[in-house]
């Protein structure tokens, strides 16, 4: 009797689905006709799986409605963008800045991130790196507990367990000693918070918001178009910025992962200024509680000059793709050596070419991923692309100790990026990232010693390796290669 029921429901809905399928197909082709790898990859799925494609369209395939949904946020202040205008003079013209640094192809990429970015060059920062949670956390709770005026935080994940909670006693604690906080998180990335979580935090005076809010708890449609950035500011003096999210996995203290290998930076100079304008435009964008322009955000005393960095941000609201085109500058200014990690590797052709290019050109490039999964068809994807770099000179590695979650480029040891954006479709064009591109050598060298120091650990992939693999590992790494440009 069951039976007969679903199969009268199933032949009620396969007209329908078989005309919605149709429906979304032509969607695909005048939507997606600027990127026609994803359009092909979204027509595979509709007519190879017609029932769940359907549904995977209406969670996933929501490029339609991008430019209506971000039509607000893309616009920028007046005053800022003429301070940028200033800047790209200033580069170009009076040379302020005349380190070896900011000669010929940085100088260069440096100008680029300015003009497609609005990536303001600050010269009078002093960084700090870390490669550990335990530190870097540490750091942020002491800079909390010391905020005179606000703090501001947008993080992707904020979980209900030891850290999360000693973060959020920490804001309840400033925001009830009268100091202005303020909470932006994820709508997926911190969903199914428990019902009261935030309570304390409110009655305090603190004052949070949701980017995308689910509508029905513990599920969001809107898989795409999420708040991917891990950003801090204090005062408006100090600002974190990096890949690390809230949660005890992040401190090591997940036995599932085991040690947590991430990176971020500290910035205590103008470059916080920066990430606070990032703020400033995600709340007011998430926010019925908008934050008005005041001194009071934006002052600092005078700083003397020390590390210059650029503050870059991407996502679906941006007209070109500055963070992959940052990646890309990197990689094609490189002249000795390239060393990039990423838990998510699955670079377009511009980058995959770029990659190749660099190591056939002699230039010693490394990619490191990690040897366990916590997206698992991302994590076959990335084998296969790593496998085809090997016959052009790359050398590939898994990290084993634990779990890789750092993305970060080191360039020559000079220059290094660190942030949320990982090396894939998704922070290219689907999330809102920022990283830092920091232009100095001991920083630089940092990261790349941390790198080296990370290869103890490290297995090394190679043609060999690959070739011993099961069929099925084999199977599973080209079948979610087809889907990598909507993964």
């Amino acid at each position: 009797m069951i039976f007969e029921v679903l199969m009268q429901i199933y032949h009620l809905l396969l007209p329908i689905l078989i005309i919605a399928n149709i429906f979304f197909a032509i969607t695909v082709v005048f939507i997606q006709r600027k990127n026609p790898i994803s359009a092909i990859s979204w027509l595979v799925v509709l007519f190879l799986l017609p029932f769940i494609g359907f549904f995977l369209f209406l969670i996933f395939g929501q490029y339609y409605r991008k430019e209506k949904m971000f039509a607000i946020k893309s616009g920028m202040d007046h005053e800022l963008l003429r301070l940028i205008e200033s800047q790209v003079e200033e580069v170009k013209i009076k040379g302020d800045i005349t380190t070896d640094r900011w000669s010929g192809a940085i100088h260069r990429m440096a100008l680029l991130l300015l003009r497609n970015n609005q990536a303001i060059i600050t010269v009078n920062n002093q960084i700090k790196a870390y490669t550990d949670g335990k530190a870097k956390f540490a750091d942020l709770v002491e800079a909390i507990n010391g905020a005179r005026d606000h703090v501001h935080m947008e993080y992707f994940i904020l979980k209900d367990d030891g850290l999360g909670r000693e973060i959020m006693n920490a804001l309840t604690k400033k925001a009830r000693e009268g100091v202005e906080v303020r909470l932006l998180v994820d709508g997926v990335g911190s969903g199914g918070l428990p019902k009261h979580f935030y309570d304390n935090f409110n009655a305090a005076g603190g004052r949070h918001a949701v980017f995308f809010p689910s509508l029905v708890s513990y599920f969001n449609y809107r898989v795409n178009y999420r708040n991917h950035r891990k950003i801090a500011v204090i005062d408006g003096e100090t600002a974190f910025i990096g890949g690390f999210n809230i949660g005890d996995d992040y401190l090591g203290l997940d036995k599932r992962w085991g040690y947590w290998r991430d990176a971020a930076v500290r910035i205590k100079g103008s470059g916080a200024l920066v990430a606070q304008i990032r703020f400033f435009l995600d709340w007011n964008y998430a926010s019925v509680d908008k934050i008005s322009v005041d001194d009071r955000y934006f002052h600092q005393s005078a700083l003397p000059p020390a590390i210059p960095i650029q503050v870059v941000s991407g996502g679906p609201d941006t007209r070109w793709n500055p963070v992959k085109e940052s990646y890309l500058k990197m990689i094609n200014s490189a002249v000795e050596t390239i060393y990039i990690q990423s838990p998510y590797f699955i670079p377009d052709e511009s980058i995959t070419d770029a990659l190749r290019i660099a190591a056939l050109s002699g230039i010693d490039v490394r990619v490191m991923i990690p040897c366990q999964p916590d997206h698992m068809f991302v994590y076959w994807a990335s084998h296969s692309y790593v496998e085809q770099l090997l016959d052009s000179g790359v050398k590939a590695y898994t990290y084993d100790n634990g779990f890789l979650h750092a993305k970060t480029i080191v360039i020559d040891g000079t220059v290094s990026s660190v942030g949320s954006a990982n090396w894939d479709v998704r922070s290219f064009k689907l999330n809102f990232e920022t990283n830092a591109i920091i232009y100095d050598e001991k920083i630089a060298e940092e990261f790349k010693q941390a790198y080296l120091d990370d290869l103890a650990y490290c297995t090394e992939l190679t043609p060999e390796w690959y070739a011993g693999r099961s069929g099925y590992f084999k199977v599973r790494s080209s079948v979610s290669r087809l889907f990598s440009p909507i993964l």
